[in-house]
């Protein structure tokens, strides 16, 4: 059985909005390269925002914070940083479910949003694992 290279069509929906259009449905590859070039150059922008929350506390808590840095601080700040990487990917499971819908036209408008709920909420989480860590407690 030969597979086609084109991309799937299904007529659309009778619903008043699309009568007689066809719809395109994209291949996952042109979904997963769309995806990795939206989001892997806005990780460097994510990563950026969580070091400076951290190191924001960290010169927060000077002079006690000083005194916690040790090896053992490192890794934990290190493991922390790829279990912050790995949600991040959390991004793409939305963004490939809805570019495989008929929205994306309208998602890739809108998908920044995404990454600043993203951004803001790993800030936010960030930032009470830094104060825990980093400030004196009272």
């Amino acid at each position: 059985m030969k597979m086609s290279n084109a991309p799937a069509t299904l007529p659309a929906q009778a619903d008043g909005f699309h009568e007689g259009a066809t719809v395109r449905f994209p291949r996952l590859r042109e979904v997963a390269t769309d995806a990795l070039r939206y989001w892997e150059p806005r990780r460097a922008l994510y990563c950026i925002i969580l070091a400076a929350v951290v190191i924001n506390y960290y010169f927060a808590g000077l002079p006690g914070s000083a005194a916690k840095i040790n090896i053992d601080s490192l890794l934990v700040i290190f493991a922390l940083a790829v279990v912050a990487n790995v949600c991040y990917c959390a991004a793409y499971i939305v963004d490939a479910f809805i570019q495989l819908s008929g929205f994306r036209s309208l998602w890739r408008q809108w998908r920044w949003l995404l990454l600043f709920v993203g951004i803001s909420f790993a800030a936010t989480i960030t930032r009470f694992i830094a104060m825990g860590y980093f400030l004196e407690k009272m």
